[in-house]
């Protein structure tokens, strides 16, 4: 039985574009070390997001622009609420 593209867990499934999701980072003094595992070798930049408080569920987040040891240009971000951390295509 083949599933319907429009179901959950299908690789043509719907899903919001530009989507955060996890990541595991180390860190070092407060600042990203590695991401996945992969170290980080520049530090491009870094922001901070205070959106929505006005809302039952307001944006809280603290993102950094990083350079990879492999060449990756990555964005992640730390939900601060939760402390979890999360990348998202730049």
């Amino acid at each position: 039985m083949v599933a319907h593209p429009g179901e959950p867990g299908h690789s043509r499934s719907a899903r919001r574009l530009n989507e955060p999701r996890p990541a595991l980072v180390a860190c070092e003094d407060g600042l990203p070390a590695a991401v996945n595992r992969v170290r980080v070798v520049v530090l491009r930049e870094e922001w901070r997001v205070v959106d929505r408080w006005w809302t039952e569920e307001p944006v809280e987040r603290c993102y950094f622009e990083v350079l990879l040891e492999s060449g990756r240009n990555v964005v992640i971000f730390r939900d601060e609420p939760s402390g979890k951390w999360f990348r998202q295509s730049a």
